[in-house]
């Protein structure tokens, strides 16, 4: 323990110089008679304005921070300036080199910040810079009055084309532009570009916003502007350059071909010869076009085709068709494209006609792949290995199965009594179905919208241990839909899962036939229906803050009750059951919600919290073990490992040492500071809390939830984090230190105060991507 705790003071030290270090002498390349700049900040003296958005429009930005400390720029002094190669030119590269103030583009910075107020409708904003001298660093400081912004007075349309005027105007209660608000050139901007979607959505494929126009009257000189609009006819000119006006056209789809099985290299090659080797059959208003060997399903391009022939061009239509296509997973490359097609003799010459060609290039509808991979659970060192296979069309419908077969060998801690290792083997099959398969209503138009899948699993599982053998057989149905880009609804109809355990030592069964665990371990079959509710409205092409919700809710046994009941069926020991075997029947719900607030391109913060609580009743005294919660581990309190934590205040040594803890309760918090180091290299210093805890009373002492002790039962642990991100995964080294261990006495939780850190104190964390 001595050894520990010197090493642990010796990171510390380590730690403390590195800091020192880091805030030494960052002017140390910076030229004579030039100034690193320290500092831009922007001062709103008077007046309205977003920060974040007047941020962007400074030209010169300072050395990139990490807790306030200029890691990178530290990196790039640490070279030296006469060696280009080896390490010092590693350095230069990984670390980021002095931003030296720049007379000019603190001129172009207040210029464009005065713009930018001026595109918002303060036009009598004033941006003054000071600039503030201090050895070699400087502070440039920009200083913002607002003052009243032009408003809009009043607002009226100027449309020449008839037919548009009657769809604008019905829209108007949609428009972007309000009485009483600023004039605002860059909302302008987006109403005429949702006024151009709008006008897609009707037919009108040549319709763009540089038809769209304003002119803005401030003759009253009072701060407010009288705001027309006006969208003009078409204009078209001849050879002979004479322009003519005339309405805008209508578009109509005349024919759809369908490339099912295209190669874009073919076609560029080998041209008409590659063309000529197609054949052609119409089917259900889509012109196929097909090779001999191609087995496209014609029915499933059907279903995520919304452009149909006869109907108006909707721009719509298209993007959906993009994305039902796309979520098949089978093709590639998906390309639409339209071409304007000669009008039919006795039509109106408002109406145009637009043949449209989708050509799918496919993916191989069959691929495997091999893994090998190191486990450590709980602190057990194993190697584990994944056979798994794919076919993105095994019944011709773009039915995606995907075949598993896994087995892994662990050695378990000495300290545990009579466990040497453990093994495991499994196998499972999914199949996910591009629609909704009985005895879910059939909905056309909801598939459509939606995207719905159905997903059919079957999976076996069996576990050999030095204290048991379980197999754990499971089938589950179920259903998902997107109600939107950012919600997405997954119903599980049936789950089953049945649990068998052929031998278990007497050890073993003396261990836990005190507890609630013992109904965790003998044979069971849990019957589940469950949904859940996700949100997340990330925009990747962004760089803004987001929220991510996960909503779950399960029950279980209901439905096999019911028919017990009904059928008059007699319990044995107190249980139903099925081919005899009692069934698990409980109610479970629990909710995941984060908030990640992203600082700049190199840092952010994290914030998480989860609270979750399952409850038996009827035919069960104990939630099945598989359902329970648990705390610790890569994902959740990186101080502990895997299931070591609680229940409660419960230290784990009052009946045995198993390390399997569990809960019927959980309440978790999180938080993070993540930061980019260099090269594939990321870091992020951590907090996080919580536990679980029972809900009935057993023989684990202090497991019980009380709600005037709970407070005191919290575990809270820090600590500092590695990721690499290597761009197809991301491996990750949490390590974990212990703040506040409940399983102490409560005079004794707080380890900062009572006692020396000392080597048990860490967890060390391996995982795949991020916690959260």
């Amino acid at each position: 323990m001595a050894n520990n705790a010197k090493w642990i003071r010796k990171i510390i030290y380590f730690l403390v110089i590195s800091v020192i270090f880091l805030s030494c002498s960052p002017t140390k390349r910076v030229p004579d008679n030039e100034y690193l700049l320290d500092k831009s900040k922007i001062k709103i003296d008077q007046g309205k304005a977003s920060k974040e958005e007047l941020k962007k429009f400074i030209r010169q930005k300072s050395n990139k921070r990490i807790l306030g400390l200029r890691f990178h720029l530290w990196l790039y002094n640490m070279a030296s300036p006469e060696k280009e190669k080896g390490i010092s030119g590693w350095l230069r590269k990984i670390g980021e080199e002095p931003v030296i103030y720049d007379e000019y583009l603190k001129k172009k910075s207040t210029q464009q910040l005065t713009g930018y107020l001026h595109s918002k409708g303060f036009y009598g904003a004033q941006v003054n810079d000071t600039v503030h001298y201090k050895r070699k660093k400087v502070r440039v400081n920009y200083h913002i009055n607002t003052n009243e912004p032009i408003t809009i007075k009043s607002l009226s349309y100027n449309i020449q084309d008839k037919a548009i005027e009657s769809i604008v105007m019905r829209d108007t209660p949609n428009s972007l532009v309000k009485i009483g608000g600023n004039f605002d050139t860059d909302m302008l901007q987006e109403e005429r570009q949702r006024i151009e979607l709008l006008l897609k959505q009707k037919g009108y494929y040549n319709f763009t916003k540089q038809y769209i126009t304003y002119l803005a009257d401030s003759s009253s000189n009072n701060l407010m502007v009288n705001l027309t609009m006006t969208i003009k006819k078409f204009q078209q000119v001849d050879k002979n350059n004479n322009t003519t006006y005339r309405d805008h056209k209508k578009y109509q789809i005349n024919k759809v071909f369908v490339y099912t099985d295209f190669d874009p290299r073919k076609a560029l090659f080998l041209k008409d010869i590659y063309y000529k080797s197609f054949d052609t059959i119409y089917d259900n208003g889509i012109y196929f076009i097909t090779q001999f060997s191609d087995k496209t399903n014609r029915k499933i391009v059907f279903q995520t085709n919304f452009i149909r022939e006869g109907s108006l061009y909707d721009i719509t239509n298209v993007n959906s068709t993009y994305q039902h296509l796309n979520s098949l997973q089978i093709f590639k490359l998906i390309n639409i494209q339209f071409a304007e097609v000669d009008s039919i003799a006795g039509d109106s010459i408002d109406l145009g006609y637009l043949n449209c060609t989708i050509q799918l290039s496919r993916y191989l509808l069959q691929s495997y792949t091999v893994e090998l991979q190191g486990t450590n659970s709980s602190g057990n060192i194993g190697v584990g290995g994944n056979f798994l296979y794919q076919h993105r069309s095994l019944f011709g419908g773009a039915e995606i199965v995907d075949f598993k077969i896994n087995g892994s060998v662990e050695t378990l801690n000495e300290n545990i009594r009579n466990i040497k290792n453990t093994l495991e083997l499994g196998s499972d099959i999914t199949i996910n179905i591009p629609k909704f398969v009985l005895p879910i209503f059939r909905a056309e138009e909801f598939s459509k919208k939606h995207k719905p899948k159905t997903q059919i699993s079957i999976g076996y599982n069996y576990q050999d241990r030095p204290d048991y053998q379980r197999t754990i057989a499971n089938f589950s149905y179920g259903y998902t839909w997107e109600e939107n880009k950012i919600k997405r609804h997954i119903f599980r109809l049936v789950e089953l899962n049945a649990v068998k355990l052929p031998f278990v030592t007497e050890n073993f069964k003396t261990v836990i036939e005190r507890t609630l665990l013992s109904s965790s371990y003998e044979n069971h079959i849990v019957s589940v229906t469950s949904y859940s509710f996700l949100f997340n409205n990330q925009d990747i092409k962004k760089n803004r803050n987001f929220n991510y919700l996960r909503v779950n809710t399960e029950i279980s046994g209901n439905v096999l009750t019911a028919v017990k009941q009904i059928t008059d069926a007699k319990k044995v020991d107190g249980s139903y059951q099925i081919f005899g075997i009692p069934y698990s029947q409980y109610v479970k719900a629990d909710i995941d919600f984060r908030y990640y607030q992203l600082l700049n391109e190199s840092n952010s913060f994290v914030y998480r919290i989860f609270l979750g609580g399952a409850f038996p009743y009827g035919n069960s005294n104990a939630i099945p073990f598989e359902k329970q919660y648990f705390s610790g581990g890569a994902n959740s309190i990186r101080a502990w490992n895997v299931r070591d934590i609680g229940p409660g205040s419960y230290s784990g040594d009052t009946i045995s040492n198993y390390p399997n803890q569990t809960g019927d309760l959980k309440l978790e918090a999180n938080f993070e500071y993540r930061f980019k180091l260099f090269w594939v290299l990321e870091s992020a210093l951590f907090l996080d809390a919580g536990n679980i805890w029972a809900i009935k009373e057993d023989k684990r002492e202090g497991a019980l939830f009380k709600k005037d002790e709970f407070y005191k039962e919290i575990a809270i642990g820090t600590g500092l984090g590695f990721r690499f991100d290597l761009s197809f995964v991301i491996v990750r080294l949490d390590i974990g230190l212990k703040l506040r261990d409940p399983g102490l006495p409560s005079d004794q939780r707080w380890i900062v105060g009572n006692r020396r850190f000392v080597w048990d104190d860490l967890t060390f964390n391996i995982g795949i991507g991020y916690p959260f």
